[in-house]
């Protein structure tokens, strides 16, 4: 680059100074060749002389060699064979060798597939785990054994596919006849229970009768024949008690879980199994909507449970650690209050008592099968005396109807009885004693009407009932003892008073019928002893125990008798309000008819035979009765006298009252009730009477110098009183005249009742300041 880059005949120079360096070179080389060309030329010229030579040698050569090939062809050949042999004969003993060496894995390999074929996939996998660590290894380097390699993986994802698709339908099948172990598992332990029963009768000396159905005692040696002459009819005309193993195939679950543990995925075998269990168990726990309509969506609905547990509990004893008893406990802990839910719910839609007692059947059937499986069930027999009470409620329901149609049914009249079998049917239903009536002879009548009987049979009946509910609870003959006490006590005080009650107060219970009520109700008052020593003899609880509850129906009846009183006072009085709204009073007659009313007649008729249905009650009822008619009457007949529409009234409308009150007078004086001392009765009308004296008598001057004093002869005429009816006679004398005999007196009288009216104003207005 420099050549070209400085003066500008750089190139040349250059040039000029390669060409001289060229033919120095040149020279050298000249120089050098001259000196050897003298060694060359003798070489050349000894390589001729020996051409000659060679060209001998290589004739004879080649024909030595000709000749030496011809003689060893037949050796060669020879040689060859040998070698040929030689070498076969080392293939086939390695050949050998190596098939000996495989062999071994390729029946192995063909065990493995006749393993898979016939589905003994746990042996499959002990073969393929031989194939891998013992005999694969000594011929790895064979083709096929890496593909055999590649395909054992494929064959374990098989088998683990295989295995977990025969574990679903496993799983389904079991979903399928859960129901039917679960019902199977109930029958044993049903049959198990009714078995040790059964022997525990047999085997008591001191048996004297079932508390419930009152059966006496069988010998010992006829219990045995008859109890296994039993199970032998059961086990030849029954089916076959089948156990879970019997109706299910366990195998899936063993043979996938031996798979799963081979090939290191036994926790996740466990976990999968148990989260699918999970699920099945939510879907048994899942009641149908309509369960509470009949016993068998029940009983389906706990067979499908007790299905399920009992399969749990086989593989928690036939397997180890694929359930455990944590596990089975915290499942049915979660079932539990599932169950409880749900059976408070379904059972509060249940209002037929039968239904509620099956229900409760199966839930003991349940609770005890579950139980002999190791499941605690406690809480269930807790949930029963839930149950009992809303059974209790049920039965209350029952009887409420049943006592109303009796109610509804009954004449209220005597029962009569025409000869000693009729009496004798009644008392085999009722507990009646009466040493008067048994005298009589027959045709006679018992003072109680048709219901009696009949409720106090319906009340033992539901004795037996609320009974059967304490079967098979586990509890003491105490606590079943209090437990029928209470449910009595329920039924008296609730349900029966409440039917009571609203029988009294239905119109068309009339006065008789209120009677007849009464006197029922002391006939099942006395009763109530008698219902207290049939429970004591159904339980074989004293009623000297201490704990003993007591029936109240004493409190139950006495209510209903003070009710039935009440409605008494309040009818007759609504019946004397009917007769006085007839009464038809002329207030402006100038004198009167001489004889009393006939509305107050037919009044007093009604009173009088009234009261002698009447004999038969209590006598303070009797009495209080009558008193309060007579007090009803006085004060209806004082309103009449005093009623603000009316304006004037006449001394003949006077007069004509006056009557009626004397009849009212005899009336209470004629001792229509017994028992009233001297004239107690008469005293109801005391206020009239006063009143009426006075203005019959005008005896103004007499009461308004004696008001006030306890001696006043008319201590009981108030002055407001006395003023409205002096104003309303005042105004009718000015219109009718009624002193027209006394016209000389007219202006005196009208000026005497001017100034009584005067003095009574002022005794009132007097009386109101007091106030």
């Amino acid at each position: 680059r420099s050549v070209y880059d400085d003066q500008p005949n750089a190139h040349q120079k250059f040039m000029e100074k390669l060409d001289a360096c060229i033919r120095n070179h040149d020279r050298e080389i000249e120089k050098m060749c001259n000196f050897h060309h003298q060694g060359f030329v003798d070489a050349i010229t000894e390589l001729l002389k020996v051409r000659a030579d060679a060209e001998k040698l290589k004739v004879q050569v080649t024909d030595t060699n000709r000749r030496l090939q011809d003689a060893g062809k037949e050796v060669i050949a020879q040689t060859e064979e040998i070698i040929r042999c030689r070498v076969q004969q080392r293939n086939i003993t390695t050949v050998v060798e190596k098939l000996q060496l495989c062999l071994p894995v390729l029946e192995m390999y063909s065990k493995l597939k006749e393993q898979m074929s016939v589905k003994r996939y746990y042996s499959a996998l002990k073969t393929m785990e031989q194939l891998e660590n013992l005999y694969l290894p000594r011929v790895s380097q064979y083709r096929f054994c890496q593909i055999m390699m590649e395909n054992l993986p494929k064959l374990r994802e098989e088998i683990k596919e295989i295995s977990m698709s025969d574990l679903k339908d496993f799983l389904e099948s079991i979903r399928k006849h859960s129901d039917r172990i679960g019902e199977t598992a109930m029958k044993q332990a049903q049959q198990q229970k009714t078995f040790s029963t059964a022997l525990q009768k047999q085997n008591n000396v001191n048996y004297g009768r079932n508390i419930h159905l009152g059966r006496n005692r069988i010998l010992e040696s006829k219990n045995e024949i008859t109890l296994k002459r039993t199970f032998e009819d059961e086990d030849e005309h029954d089916e076959e008690v089948l156990t879970a193993q019997d109706l299910v195939d366990f195998s899936p679950v063993y043979r996938c879980l031996h798979i799963y543990s081979v090939l290191g995925d036994g926790e996740i075998f466990e976990n999968y199994y148990r989260k699918q269990r999970r699920k099945q168990a939510r879907l048994v726990l899942q009641p149908q909507s309509s369960m509470h309509e009949t016993v068998e969506g029940y009983r389906r609905y706990f067979s499908q449970i007790v299905g399920f547990f009992v399969v749990e509990d086989h593989i928690l004893h036939v397997t180890q650690g694929l359930v455990t008893r944590t596990y089975t406990d915290e499942l049915w802990n979660m079932a539990l209050s599932k169950i409880i839910a749900v059976l408070r719910t379904h059972s509060s839609y249940c209002s037929d008592p039968d239904l509620v007692l099956e229900l409760k059947n199966l839930i003991v059937v349940f609770a005890d099968t579950l139980q002999g499986y190791g499941f605690p069930v406690n809480r269930l027999f807790d949930l029963l005396f839930e149950i009992r009470d809303q059974y209790n409620e049920t039965l209350l329901k029952k009887w409420s109807g049943l006592f109303r149609d009796i109610f509804e049914a009954d004449n209220y009249s005597p029962i009569p009885v025409a000869n000693e079998e009729e009496y004798r049917i009644v008392i085999s239903k009722f507990p009646f004693q009466d040493p008067e009536l048994d005298k009589q002879s027959f045709p006679k009548k018992l003072p109680m009407s048709q219901s009696v009987p009949q409720i106090y049979m319906q009340v033992k009946e539901f004795i037996y009932a609320s009974l059967k509910f304490s079967e098979s609870l586990h509890r003491s003959s105490t606590e079943i003892d209090d437990m029928l006490r209470k449910s009595t006590n329920l039924l008296l005080t609730r349900t029966l008073s409440s039917c009571l009650q609203n029988l009294i107060k239905k119109p068309h219970i009339g006065l008789t019928e209120l009677v007849q009520i009464i006197i029922n109700t002391t006939h099942l008052e006395q009763a109530c002893k008698y219902l207290e020593d049939f429970i004591s003899n159904i339980t074989n609880i004293s009623q000297l125990t201490v704990h003993t509850a007591r029936l109240y129906g004493l409190s139950t009846f006495k209510d209903a008798r003070h009710a039935a009183e009440g409605e008494i006072y309040t009818k007759l009085n609504q019946k004397i309000d009917e007769f006085i709204q007839i009464a038809d009073y002329d207030w402006t007659m100038s004198e009167s008819d001489g004889r009393a009313s006939g509305y107050l007649m037919d009044l007093i008729n009604f009173l009088r035979s009234t009261f002698q249905v009447f004999t038969h009650l209590p006598g303070k009822v009797a009495q209080t009765a009558c008193m309060s008619a007579c007090q009803h009457l006085s004060m209806s007949l004082m309103q009449m006298l005093l009623d603000s529409e009316l304006k004037q009234i006449s001394m003949g409308a006077i007069q004509q009252f006056n009557l009626d009150v004397i009849q009212c007078e005899l009336f209470a004086s004629s001792e229509p009730v017994p028992g009233f001392q001297g004239d107690t009765l008469q005293l109801a009308f005391i206020d009239l009477r006063q009143l009426l004296d006075l203005f019959m008598v005008w005896d103004w001057s007499t009461y308004l110098a004696d008001y006030g004093q306890a001696t006043s002869k008319y201590l009981r005429v108030n002055p407001s009183t006395a003023l409205t009816l002096l104003e309303k006679m005042k105004d009718s004398s000015k219109k009718n005249n009624i002193f027209a005999q006394f016209r000389k007196n007219d202006r005196d009288k009208q000026k005497l009742i001017e100034t009584v009216v005067k003095q009574l104003r002022s005794l009132v207005n007097g009386m109101s300041q007091h106030t």
